[in-house]
């Protein structure tokens, strides 16, 4: 595994380099597999298994914009802790990146349940407070070797190194027993894995009188770092595991997209429609860009198009069932992304001409009354090509993305034969 740095707003992305081309996988909800006692990625057919500990150490220290190359499609095991992970970080140096992370501050109660498991996430008790508090009942009851322990952590880089990233995974002797059954872990012995047989650890030696309790919240950090935002607020958790953390970020998404919906009804423009007729030459009925949001210089791009039942693709797309060609979806996306690249072009009398589209996915329907939320960011921008990468998003909830690669020519009379779209 090969950990390498990646620009402000990238987030982390996991990357399979013995594939290929390689295959990328962000490190958010929306690409978690499902799976027993783990957390999983996956795109398409390729996935990347257990990922919480390093994920962990990523949030615990934190760390959050990474490219995480891969051969294989397993981390590597370690110790079954974030120590290892922590480790690689420390000795490679981390720096400070010169833009600011937008947190996402905990406004609202949301919870989650799960039988007798539950997840709650509270605002913070300090309005200023810029951290994140989790306390954790680990409760298997009363014939489990695993007493009952509870756990409070002000999570921070020192608090994490000191108290959580040591603490290793662990399980029953009946589960040990099962996996090997299935051909899993016959490779490790009792002194690998922490296994609690009837009178506690069997051939180990816990490294904290309550580290099952500390492993527990490792991976619940990990699991809430696919919220793609840094935390603040409160973290209350009692029994719950992988399944339910993953539940809870989703419903933390949810929140999330209502609250940007609520901001974009009061946002002005940044961009326009008249600047946009200045920037695209793209009109109607093809233009697809209603208003920028955001912008920051030729990095990050965020617009809306409005999908109303006006449009004329619905005529034939179809009557009686309106839904919006994935197409012209993915047309808004390149569009955006002409938009975002024509801020460092301008001056340099170029434009970005459509040269190629790939990873494109489509993940729900949109349809009349929706509004597409478009972002777009800058992979690489050089002399002669653009690269950007741009997700269309519908409530908060993806319906589509792709990466698409420009290719930047003289802005007069000399772009290529046979091109069609201009960006």
């Amino acid at each position: 595994m090969k950990v390498r740095p990646a620009r402000p707003h990238s987030g982390i992305w996991f990357v399979r380099t013995d594939r290929n081309p390689p295959i990328r996988i962000a490190a958010r909800v929306e690409n978690v597999a499902k799976r027993a006692r783990r957390t999983s990625l996956k795109n398409g057919t390729v996935s990347i298994e257990t990922v919480e500990h390093c994920l962990s150490a990523c949030a615990g220290l934190g760390v959050d914009n990474l490219e995480i190359e891969l051969i294989g499609n397993e981390i590597p095991g370690g110790d079954g802790s974030s120590v290892p992970f922590v480790q690689a970080l420390r000795s490679a140096g981390l720096c400070e990146q010169p833009v600011a992370r937008e947190p996402f501050v905990i406004s609202d109660i949301v919870r989650v349940v799960d039988g007798d498991s539950e997840l709650i996430a509270l605002p913070p008790l300090d309005p200023s407070s810029e951290s994140l508090e989790i306390s954790y009942d680990l409760d298997y009851g009363p014939d489990s070797p695993i007493d009952r322990q509870s756990y409070r952590l002000l999570l921070s880089p020192e608090t994490f190194e000191a108290n959580i990233a040591p603490a290793r995974t662990f399980l029953l002797e009946s589960e040990a027993d099962q996996l090997r059954t299935a051909g899993l872990g016959k490779h490790l012995n009792f002194s690998d894995v922490i296994v609690f047989g009837p009178n506690g650890p069997i051939d180990n030696t816990l490294r904290f009188p309550d580290e099952c309790v500390r492993h527990k919240i490792l991976d619940l950090i990990g699991d809430l770092s696919l919220l793609g935002s840094t935390l603040v607020g409160r973290i209350v958790a009692r029994k719950s595991g992988h399944a339910l953390n993953h539940t809870l970020v989703r419903a933390l998404v949810k929140e999330r997209a209502h609250r940007d919906r609520v901001a974009l009804m009061i946002t002005p423009p940044r961009v326009d429609i008249g600047m946009i007729h200045r920037i695209l030459p793209h009109r109607y009925p093809f233009l697809m860009i209603d208003k920028v949001l955001e912008i920051e210089g030729s990095k990050r791009i965020v617009g809306i198009k409005n999908v109303t039942i006006n449009e004329e693709f619905f005529q034939g797309h179809y009557p009686g069932d309106p839904i919006m060609p994935g197409v012209l979806i993915i047309e808004a996306l390149a569009q955006i992304g002409g938009i975002l690249l024509s801020q460092e072009l301008e001056h340099k009398g170029k434009v970005a001409v459509l040269l190629s589209l790939d990873r494109v996915k489509f993940r729900r329907a949109v349809r009349p009354g929706d509004q597409l939320v478009l972002e777009a960011k800058t992979l690489h921008l050089r002399s002669t090509t653009g690269h950007i990468i741009g997700w269309a998003r519908v409530g908060g909830e993806l319906a589509a993305q792709a990466e698409i690669k420009f290719i930047l020519t003289d802005s007069e009379s000399k772009q290529p034969k046979g091109r069609i779209d201009q960006e």
